[in-house]
């Protein structure tokens, strides 16, 4: 992308060489397969812990990496190359696990992070219900004290890794009167009763993502497995919530740049009308735009990726991130599929797979129009 980058050191790159040849070994083989069955493989998540390609950011006392975001960052670049799709790593080691070793107890971190960096355990959060959607405070699901354990009744919808997940951080009400007051985290294990998986969601894309439907029928749980304190649970989702929107950006901008190269690549090869399409001038000046884009959006992820690995990323630079990262790429995108013409809305083809897949990048993590208050409140 002619773009110089100097947010990574020596250590971070050597991580990437590391990350890019798991993928290419581990995962691009398997990517029709993990389209047609609607998950990945379980055995790559514990290939990805055996080869430290999980929860980089986690002590290494629990069994993590001992990194930084940069590690994480890479990861998530690495896999926007790839073209890889289903892979939930970020949120599995950078959404979910951070509430475990924030918030919990060493007895909770040393119970559950070991076999989450491992692999063994596949995280989930159960945040978005039935008629919430990003709606966070108005969530109907229940969790009653009842002696030593709190009763859990209630359903979430649109839960990623919602087929494979062994652990949920379950977001509940422990008291339904008190708004966002009454908002608490509790960790579910999925083995016990009263927990149930519903219909597995067919999307418009990400079709390698298992993506599910939860639910809750007077499942007990130890109140020992209540993160941090009861009825902090809103607040403490505010503060991780923009790690998860920046790496939805941090991924946007390496696709971007990704399906630039594949795009100039098609349209210098493919022939209309006795030239190829790159010598209609239409073509150069669309894909002048998206390298306009492309470089706008690098400079601004990687500004703010270097704020972040110095713990200074707000709330609200953060949604700028997402906001503007999510709308450039699928304005570019749409550009870049009509180049391919007809090729450009067949699957076979990664344009279009992108096409399908990158839609949801304005809707999950708080959709673009959420974005859009949280920044309007500061003007």
């Amino acid at each position: 992308m002619q773009v110089e980058r100097n947010v990574y050191r020596e250590d971070h790159e050597q991580f990437r060489t590391t990350v890019r040849r798991f993928l290419e070994r581990e995962c691009v083989p398997h990517q029709d397969e993990w389209n047609r069955n609607g998950m990945v493989g379980r055995e790559v998540w514990r290939k990805a812990g055996s080869e430290g390609l999980l929860c980089p950011m986690l002590p290494t006392e629990y069994g993590g990496g001992g990194g930084d975001f940069g590690h994480s960052a890479v990861i998530s670049e690495e896999i926007a190359r790839s073209g890889v799709g289903g892979l939930s790593f970020s949120l599995h080691s950078d959404i979910v696990a951070p509430y475990i070793n924030r918030l919990g107890t060493e007895a909770q971190k040393h119970q559950w992070l070991p076999s989450i960096c491992r692999g063994e355990k596949i995280l989930a959060v159960g945040m978005t219900e039935p008629g919430g959607g990003s709606d966070v405070k108005a969530l109907r699901t229940t969790a009653v004290r009842d002696g030593d354990h709190y009763v859990i009744n209630g359903s979430k919808t649109f839960i990623s890794n919602g087929f494979l997940c062994d652990l949920v951080v379950l977001v509940v009400k422990t008291d339904p009167t008190a708004g966002a007051k009454g908002v608490s985290l509790i960790v579910v294990e999925t083995d016990r009763p009263g927990f149930r998986r519903g219909r597995k969601l067919e999307k418009v894309g990400m079709h390698a993502q298992d993506t599910a439907e939860l639910f809750f029928d007077d499942l007990r749980v130890p109140v020992t497995n209540l993160l941090g304190e009861e009825g902090k649970g809103f607040a403490y989702l505010m503060q991780e919530l923009p790690q998860e929107r920046f790496l939805i950006a941090v991924n946007a901008a390496t696709k971007l740049e990704r399906l630039l190269e594949q795009t100039l690549e098609y349209v210098k090869d493919r022939k209309a009308f006795s030239q190829t399409v790159w010598d209609f001038q239409n073509s150069k000046f669309k894909l002048a735009d998206v390298k306009a884009h492309a470089v706008a959006l690098r400079n601004m992820v990687d500004y703010y990726l270097t704020a972040h690995m110095g713990r200074g990323l707000t709330a609200e630079e953060a949604a700028i991130a997402k906001l503007y990262s999510t709308e450039t790429l699928w304005k570019c995108l749409d550009e870049m599929v009509q180049l391919h013409g007809g090729y450009g809305y067949m699957l076979e083809y990664p344009i279009a797979r992108a096409f399908v897949d990158m839609r949801v990048n304005r809707i999950y993590g708080g959709t673009n129009e959420v974005m859009r208050d949280l920044i309007s409140r500061k003007l």
